[in-house]
């Protein structure tokens, strides 16, 4: 077979992933597309829908972690099928349900199958494009979140004209779950799947357990993402309670730092991907390590200037500057981090190595919350928003320092 059709296997199978992935998160975030029509309907208070909205939440985080770790002892193409078809069929169920313990266990069961998307999206990149490709088409992937966050609300706010939110949300499951066939039939897990050669590298568990490098990766994520979800939590209150900003100006600032969230994120794969193909990937440092450290240093910039230069009569383009600025620093590292987790490990353990990265993640979001806000409590926003910079700042040095350690995880090469 020539390179059209292996072009053509990785078209087929990347498109089919990410509308397969779209329907995902749509799936995911029906419920609250659609919250004030079901609100309308039945009597729903704020307890009501946070229990409905938590149980989702609390299962996909449990749900991913594990799923990392199947993907690589199952086939990658099955589990992201069977998740498909799992959350297809509870949405019309839960459209077919009126109380509130019912809408919590079916948003429950979404929840389970919700973590079964993305660690098959991760390691199928991973077997069929080369490294110099890996970050651009991850990137991409990750896009198709914020194309359903987007265009979702949208389209169920027309749909609501013509239709009521059952209605809708059977519509929804319907075609996730008819789509689950067309992922089991066009995806495949490896180019060997085709008769195509592909590279694997093996290792034992306890090999790829051990590496340092998988827990500075960790350590290092955990404090991005915990100082992200800080920002994207607080910020707004931080803005209205001791900057002098109106509400308004709080949602604008939000919404500038999604939009350079969305940039960053293509840019990272972009132009780490570049900067791979320049410099192949050894067992010491990684290529992508520069942009991370440069993206790191710019969240660092970004806060400390959003806490000591915004005041009450601030040109409010600084405050979207800001704003952009810190969504660009910020959702690169993050999408730097998943991709590296995935190509310094061992082929067999891909898929665990960035579920174990994505949980120290989560635990630094559940950090941004209580221990957080625990500080401004206690003292100030202001305070607490100079310890999550003290927190980056000493993380980024640390990167800086480490650079050249050694990235490959797993088996070390003998030596002749």
């Amino acid at each position: 077979m020539g390179a059209t059709s292996y072009s053509y296997y990785r078209l087929t199978i990347f498109s089919s992933m990410f509308f397969g992935y779209m329907l995902y998160f749509f799936n995911r975030k029906a419920f609250s597309f659609v919250m004030p029509s079901v609100m309308g309907e039945i009597k729903l208070d704020k307890d009501d829908l946070g229990l409905i909205t938590s149980s989702q939440t609390m299962a996909y985080a449990i749900s991913k972690f594990i799923s990392g770790v199947l993907s690589d002892q199952i086939s990658a193409r099955w589990l992201f099928s069977i998740g498909l078809f799992v959350i297809g069929g509870i949405n019309v169920l839960f459209s077919w349900s009126s109380t509130v313990t019912m809408f919590s266990l079916l948003w429950f069961i979404n929840g389970l199958g919700q973590g079964c998307g993305w660690p098959p999206c991760g390691k199928v990149l991973r077997k069929w494009f080369e490294p110099s490709q890996f970050g651009t088409w991850w990137s991409v992937m990750s896009c198709s979140t914020n194309l359903a966050g987007s265009l979702g609300p949208l389209l169920v706010t027309v749909l609501l004209h013509y239709y009521d939110w059952r209605t809708i949300l059977t519509m929804s499951g319907v075609i996730c779950a008819a789509f689950s066939l067309v992922t089991l039939m066009l995806v495949k897990n490896e180019p060997k799947d085709v008769d195509y050669d592909g590279l694997m590298d093996t290792s034992t568990l306890s090999e790829f357990l051990l590496s340092p490098f998988l827990w500075v990766l960790s350590l290092g994520y955990l404090v991005v993402f915990g100082v992200k979800t800080a920002a994207t939590d607080w910020g707004q209150l931080f803005l209205m309670q001791e900057k002098g900003q109106t509400a308004l100006m709080g949602s604008t600032y939000m919404s500038a730092l999604e939009v350079g969230g969305f940039v960053g994120s293509l840019a990272s794969g972009l132009i780490s991907d570049r900067a791979v193909a320049r410099s192949v990937l050894g067992t010491h440092g990684n290529p992508r390590h520069g942009l991370l450290i440069v993206m790191m240093a710019g969240m660092c910039v970004s806060m400390y200037l959003f806490r000591v230069t915004i005041t009450p009569e601030m040109p409010k383009i600084w405050i979207l500057f800001l704003g952009a600025m810190f969504g660009f620093s910020s959702y690169g590292p993050i999408a730097l981090f998943g991709v590296i987790a995935s190509e310094s490990a061992p082929s067999n353990f891909c898929g665990t190595s960035h579920a174990i990265v994505a949980l120290m993640a989560n635990v630094g979001a559940f950090m941004a919350g209580l221990p957080f806000s625990t500080i401004a409590k206690q003292h100030s926003w202001d305070t607490a928003f100079w310890v999550a910079e003290v927190f980056m700042a000493v993380t980024t040095v640390s990167f800086f320092l480490i650079r050249n350690m050694r990235t490959k995880m797993g088996r070390r090469e003998k030596m002749d």
